[in-house]
């Protein structure tokens, strides 16, 4: 049985990953560079009221494109730098951002597994990962979640014919507002 959303305040900690939760993804490709950059309208409504009701919300993402030389780091910085930017403006909040470039899919920091969760920990040592939401659009997000200990929250944003209910998913939603706006 999935946790109660209700048992949510203001100590529990959000993760979230970044292609489609908060932005469009690129089927079969990465995102490059700002231009190619396109928030969904539903997580910009979601983030401030989101904001509201954790206490640190981080990103997890995984980004092989660095990897794979189809862009650099800086491009990511300069991505993330900008998506923070227009949060921050639409009244919501990103603590940090973390992100995992490797190509193997055993790294330890490569979701699922739970690598990026524990530096969030390093750097926020009150995180406490039963009392964290991983919010994802795709298996490996919930496993990421599960492998650290959290509760997870699949939304059906690319990936509609996830078979839910699974082990893997205490709640699903259409998209990041719907889940927002069940808190």
């Amino acid at each position: 049985m999935a946790f109660n959303l209700n048992d949510i305040n203001h100590n529990w900690t959000l993760f979230l990953d970044r292609d489609g939760v908060i932005n469009v993804e690129k089927k079969e490709d990465y995102i490059r560079n700002w231009d190619e950059f396109q928030f969904y309208e539903e997580s910009l409504l979601a983030l401030p009221i989101l904001a509201q009701k954790f206490r640190t919300i981080v990103i997890t993402t995984n980004q092989k494109g660095i990897g794979k030389g189809i862009m650099t780091h800086e491009d990511l910085n300069q991505i993330h730098t900008q998506m923070v930017l227009e949060i921050n403006k639409a009244h919501g909040r990103i603590d940090h951002i973390y992100y995992c470039a490797d190509l193997d899919n055993l790294s330890p920091n490569r979701k699922p597994q739970a690598g990026m969760a524990f530096q969030a920990k390093t750097q926020f040592p009150h995180i406490q990962f039963n009392e964290s939401i991983m919010v994802g659009n795709r298996p490996s997000d919930m496993h990421f979640g599960r492998n650290a200990g959290m509760h997870t929250v699949f939304l059906a944003t690319t990936h509609p014919e996830t078979p839910f209910p699974d082990a893997s998913i205490d709640y699903r939603f259409d998209n990041l507002l719907a889940f927002a706006n069940a808190l």
